[in-house]
């Protein structure tokens, strides 16, 4: 018997009215996402995922149509699903500023009402696996950006969620920090089988940890896939810069279909490839017209893939197109 999704929407829409005219931040999308999945929630800023994702715990409430999360209906049965899934905003914090880290956690538990054996157990887990130890007794105002958003973390899993939504989570981390979070976040995902829901305008966060990835696009569904078929969509190419030891005219590609010149300053030309065209031939031909003294490859950058869907114009079978 087929295991019953854990996210249902049903041509969910929430529009927010204005004086200048009627927004439809999410507009008709019907999703499923089955236990265990990990799911990223993509659109360029405006896309509506923030607002999706706030339909989805309950903080919003539909215009029309209907969710229905851990089979329960997010706006109407709030506190009921509040024990069932977890949610850190990038950009709000659930921690209190001027206590220690342990003592938020210590509200966590009273909010939930878990018992105290499953709270320390639970913390003493994800306090190791986030590796908070030392930080527990200092006043979250302390804290480094990574630090905090690791404790933002340990306060939404503290109660054990079937689903875990998460907001823009790597927003103004470091490297060092977004990739442990990153690994963090696929163990939970891994071990647990925890649901998890990431909005993220960072293409490696998407490339390190999504299976699925879903886009919307002014509200609308636009894809619903594989990172590979969003970049198939969206005719994805990377950017090999090269500096040559003299300027001179946009080299040439016969031979190579899709790869080209798109600027010449000076020495430094920027040369276009399709994703799926490996570098060596483009440099090859490079180096066969014009001395090389360094190079650069860029992947493609998820606002790029997003621009570029948004300006092809085009719908994937299953989606509904823009009416814009």
């Amino acid at each position: 018997m087929p295991t019953p999704p854990v996210i249902v929407t049903r041509g969910l829409t929430r529009v927010f009215r204005r004086t200048e005219g009627d927004l439809r931040a999410v507009d008709d999308v019907d999703l499923e996402v089955t236990p265990g999945e990990f799911l990223g929630l993509l659109g360029l800023n405006g896309a509506g995922k923030s607002t999706a994702v706030k339909l989805l715990t309950g903080v919003l409430v539909p215009t029309a149509g209907s969710a229905r999360v851990c089979g329960l209906e997010p706006a109407a049965q709030r506190r009921r699903l509040a024990r069932r899934i977890g949610v850190v905003f990038g950009q709000r914090s659930a921690l209190w500023w001027d206590l220690p880290l342990a003592d938020s956690f210590t509200l966590v538990h009273r909010l939930y009402r878990t018992t105290p054996a499953h709270h320390r157990a639970r913390l003493d887990e994800l306090v190791d696996l986030l590796d908070l130890g030392p930080q527990l007794r200092q006043p979250v105002r302390s804290l480094s950006l990574g630090q905090r958003m690791r404790g933002e973390l340990v306060a939404a899993m503290l109660h054990d969620p079937e689903v875990l939504f998460l907001d823009e989570p790597t927003i103004g981390l470091d490297v060092v920090s977004r990739a442990r979070l990153r690994d963090v976040l696929r163990d939970l995902n891994a071990r647990r089988a925890t649901t998890i829901v990431l909005t993220t305008h960072d293409l490696p966060d998407v490339e390190a940890l999504c299976r699925r990835v879903v886009v919307l696009d002014h509200g609308r569904l636009a894809h619903d896939g594989t990172l590979e078929g969003l970049h198939r969509l969206g005719r994805s190419t990377r950017i090999l810069s090269v500096d040559l030891t003299e300027a001179r005219p946009a080299l040439t590609f016969p031979g190579l279909p899709g790869v080209h010149v798109v600027e010449v300053t000076d020495r430094v030309q920027r040369i276009s490839l399709p994703l799926e065209q490996p570098a060596a031939p483009v440099i090859a031909a490079v180096v066969a017209q014009a001395g090389l003294r360094d190079l650069a490859l860029q992947d493609p950058t998820l606002e790029g893939v997003m621009h570029a869907l948004h300006g092809a114009g085009s719908t994937p079978a299953g989606s509904t197109p823009d009416r814009d």
